[in-house]
């Protein structure tokens, strides 16, 4: 499957913070046979370039719901625990990224971590700034960059830091260097007229081209960067740049090493219809 808008068969993968952790925990847990199982398709399937990005789960979320980073700030003392909580945070996340990275080491992929928090800001929760020139170096070089959903610096004085999710930097990031598509990996088979989860006549919506065309449903796990409603949004300004995705549910064995691969597979694209 080609998309239009694709340069240098570039591939941006996105690995659902609900497909690595155990988010239903109440303690940072990594679901270790599927991250194993994840990281052998990855190894085994058919690419040039490629860039991880996975989200926090249960390492991250938990943590920014009771520190309540992002937002305003309420005095010195207040000041004092969030900035505690974001330090908590990116070291949980960074956790969580070391075990990722071990994983797909030992499948001999080269993987390179990059926290967010080291070189993206934002300003009022979106990204203000970041410097993509050392991942374009890395990726040239052959190394397999990977970035994750982080806390970080926030131009705006009254929150001072902020939760940037994974679904965020693969916007950032697509409309940058424009890859030749975006796989959203996830825990079901792509967007529904239901939460699938919950509803038997659930219905899986094949195509997607605005957030009009869903009903936006809460999802089964507190999710603090928006559920699947925010990733939807966030694949849809894609489209802008000519950038088409897909939504895939990387729990079912093989789904995501064909996703890669560019065969067919059950899930929803994102894409401008033929009226836009």
């Amino acid at each position: 499957m080609k998309f239009k808008g694709c340069k240098d068969n570039l591939i941006i993968l996105k690995l659902g913070g609900s497909v690595i952790t155990k988010k239903e925990e109440k303690t940072p847990t990594v679901d270790l046979e599927n991250l194993q199982r994840i990281a052998r398709e990855i190894s085994e399937s058919d690419y040039s370039k490629l860039i991880i990005i996975h989200g926090a789960g249960s390492y991250g979320h938990p943590y920014a719901k009771q520190y309540q980073i992002g937002n305003e700030i309420d005095g010195p003392q207040d000041l004092k625990n969030k900035m505690l909580g974001f330090s908590l945070i990116h070291h949980s996340v960074n956790r969580l990224n070391n075990m990722v990275c071990d994983e797909l080491r030992k499948q001999e992929i080269p993987a390179v971590p990059l926290p967010p928090s080291a070189f993206m800001t934002t300003s009022n929760k979106r990204i203000r700034s970041a410097e993509t020139t050392l991942i374009k170096k890395y990726i040239k070089q052959g190394f397999i960059p990977v970035l994750y959903g982080d806390v970080v610096l926030d131009e705006n004085t009254s929150i001072q830091m902020a939760v940037l999710s994974g679904d965020q930097i693969i916007t950032y990031l697509a409309g940058n260097l424009l890859p030749e598509k975006v796989i959203l990996a996830t825990d079901v088979d792509g967007i529904y007229t239901k939460n699938p989860k919950k509803y038997s006549d659930a219905k899986l919506i094949e195509s997607v081209s605005s957030n009009q065309q869903i009903e936006t449903q809460k999802g089964t796990t507190v999710d603090v960067t928006g559920g699947m409603g925010g990733k939807i949004q966030e694949l849809i300004r894609l489209l802008d740049v000519g950038i088409q995705s897909e939504i895939i549910n990387a729990n079912k064995k093989g789904v995501l090493k064909k996703a890669i691969n560019g065969e067919k597979v059950k899930g929803t694209i994102i894409k401008r219809s033929k009226n836009s």
